[in-house]
């Protein structure tokens, strides 16, 4: 009676697996819609993306100071062509830099470090222009060359583009002024010169004048005879 008892006792005790499919289906209670996010980087191609450690320079400590650990890209606007800086924290999606690469922008190696380069920049991360002195370290002296070579010819580039455009507009502004001055000759010439017909009527050939003397002196009736 008693080992009749204790297994009773074990098969009540017996826990119940929480995991077994009852085939129940539950309707969620909120049903959530998927939203686009945009990052404002549509329209642009990606020509560098590396993993790095930013820092800035704090003029008022006089010291470096961590901006952020993530990814640097260097994006190139598919229509306008301008290439910009961007760096975001690789957690939070926070910007930490934020620039366009302008043509005078150089790029040199920290002393004393082959995986870090600084830089100055006047940078928007902040929502305002700041003139920043920043300092990024890779993982390899790889990355920190061909960051640095990238830089360098987009520099390179942007000042070709500016020096061909202040080209076309100096030639565009010569021509303009070329053809006002065409356009002023031909209106001074046009108001000086008087039209053919006024000067054949102006001027009359000396044989008619002749001829006009010579038919007066015919006309002229003669004297009369003085009577003695």
């Amino acid at each position: 009676m008693a080992s009749t008892t204790e297994g009773d006792h074990r098969e009540e005790e017996a826990p119940h697996n929480e995991d077994e499919d009852t085939g129940a289906q539950v309707a969620p209670i909120v049903k959530l819609e998927e939203v686009a996010v945009t990052t404002g980087e549509e329209d642009e191609d990606a020509i560098l993306d590396l993993k790095a450690k930013l820092y800035r320079f704090d003029k008022d400590g006089n010291q470096w100071k961590e901006r952020g650990a993530g990814t640097v890209k260097l994006l190139k606007h598919k229509v306008t062509g301008k290439v910009r800086l961007v760096m975001r924290q690789s957690k939070t999606l926070k910007i930490c830099a934020n620039h366009l690469v302008l043509p005078m922008m150089s790029v040199q190696e920290h002393a004393g470090n082959d995986k870090s380069c600084v830089w100055h920049a006047a940078d928007y991360a902040d929502g305002e222009l700041k003139d920043e002195l920043f300092c990024i370290r890779f993982g390899s002296v790889e990355n920190c060359k061909s960051f640095m070579e990238m830089v360098h010819e987009v520099a390179e580039s942007q000042k070709k583009k500016e020096e061909n455009k202040d080209a076309s507009a100096t030639a565009g502004l010569l021509e303009k002024l070329s053809v006002e001055e065409n356009k002023t000759e031909d209106k001074s010439r046009a108001e000086g010169e008087v039209p053919k017909e006024e000067k054949e009527e102006e001027e009359v050939p000396k044989e008619e004048k002749k001829e006009s003397k010579s038919e007066e002196a015919e006309k002229k009736p003669e004297e009369p005879a003085s009577s003695t």
